[in-house]
């Protein structure tokens, strides 16, 4: 039988989860959205039976035990309106003229601890560069066009081609103030943003090195 997603908050949540952090597994789902495994697990078999996502069975980092892998399929990328990004600059607004400018990197902050908590599984390894080449992986997922290029002895420059956001981080740099939070909290790394799409340059491009 046909689930109907607009009817259930929270299969609208588990979408919503996908789609920002690009995939996740039943119990990174389960911790994001503070419900139970079998709960979690309930509703991505019925998305997957609608096939609103998919998976793939994968062993974190390798090896391990296998676990099944969740990400939206096509049809699941239909479920969301095309104005999402007048959407989020609608609300962007009404926080900034609520709260201030402060306010709206506090949101922004806010919505990057959830996908920090998801990406980590995945952005794993001994040194800064097997964890840069996780973090590009899951970027090129949700439409960045990443790459990375080695500077300088233990120097790293991440670059996106592509910013999925171009229009909302063009009236709200703190888009990508928050952003370059969430690449040195999850690399553990210091990050300084060097060029961005955003203020006319060709590509996003940050350096990125342990921290001294």
């Amino acid at each position: 039988m046909m689930i109907s997603v607009a009817n259930d908050s929270t299969k609208s949540r588990v979408l919503y989860l996908l789609r920002g952090s690009g995939r996740g597994t039943a119990q990174a789902v389960a911790s994001t959205l503070e419900i139970s495994a079998p709960a979690a697990r309930r509703h991505l078999m019925d998305l997957e039976a609608d096939g609103l996502i998919e998976s793939q069975v994968e062993r974190p980092g390798g090896r391990g035990r296998p676990q099944h892998v969740f990400k939206l399929s096509s049809r699941g990328e239909e479920h969301f309106p095309k104005r999402y990004a007048q959407l989020c600059d609608d609300i962007l607004e009404h926080v900034q003229s609520l709260y201030g400018s402060g306010a709206v990197l506090e949101v922004l902050d806010a919505r990057n601890a959830k996908l920090l908590e998801v990406w980590r599984e995945r952005v794993q390894g001994t040194t800064l560069q097997t964890k840069l080449e996780a973090l590009v992986h899951i970027l090129n997922e949700i439409g960045y066009e990443a790459t990375f290029e080695h500077g300088d002895a233990g120097v790293f420059y991440l670059v996106e081609g592509n910013c999925p956001s171009l229009d909302v981080a063009r009236k709200y740099p703190q888009l990508c103030q928050s952003e370059s939070n969430l690449y040195s909290q999850i690399l553990d790394a210091s990050v300084t943003r060097e060029q961005q799409i955003s203020t006319g340059a060709s590509a996003c491009k940050y350096r990125i090195e342990d921290y001294s």
